[in-house]
């Protein structure tokens, strides 16, 4: 018998002083049996720092053609492509043809930087890929927040972002690798 997703359930107040963007919403997280609770919330995290009304999680870990999140525009066509982990060269090439913007969030520590120093060369070439890795002890802090039912609030400012519950808050310096 298949295992199920875990469901949870976000309140996520976003404050982004640095696009002006202001929101709430009510997002519906489903957790892939092999995703882990610190994956999940870089996902909201990533989530919170592209917001918009056009933004949606996809179905992530068990489509091999998605994203974990993306934006598409009135015709359909994908405005941005967000990927998690440490994806091969050939998936990060067909996510730059496919979308005008592709963010792709590495963490794990040394894992992720011994990905960008093996991959970083050949993926310079694509000017419409950013590469943000998030330091392992964030993703940790990040992990430590998530419950089934979450009230979160973001404030993002000059490049960090606060994410906290009300009781915690984790600060996040997300280190650009590209460009």
């Amino acid at each position: 018998m298949a295992l199920k997703a875990t469901v949870f359930k976000a309140a996520l107040q976003i404050a982004d002083m640095d696009r002006h963007f202001y929101q709430d919403f009510n997002l519906t997280l489903a957790r892939h049996p092999s995703e882990t609770d610190e994956r999940m919330m870089l996902r909201l995290l990533a989530f919170a720092r592209h917001a918009s009304e056009a933004l949606q999680f996809t179905k992530g870990l068990s489509t091999d053609d998605e994203p974990d999140l993306w934006e598409k525009d009135l015709s359909g066509d994908i405005a941005l492509w967000i990927d998690l982990g440490l994806p091969d060269e050939s998936r990060v090439r067909k996510a730059c043809a496919r979308s005008r913007q592709v963010w792709l969030y590495t963490y794990g520590g040394r894992a992720a930087s011994l990905w960008w120093q093996k991959n970083g060369s050949r993926l310079a070439r694509f000017d419409n890929l950013h590469v943000v890795n998030i330091p392992a002890e964030v993703s940790s802090a990040l992990a430590a927040l998530a419950e089934r039912t979450m009230q979160l609030q973001c404030n993002i400012q000059d490049g960090q972002l606060w994410i906290g519950d009300g009781t915690q808050t984790v600060t996040v310096e997300p280190e650009s690798l590209y460009p």
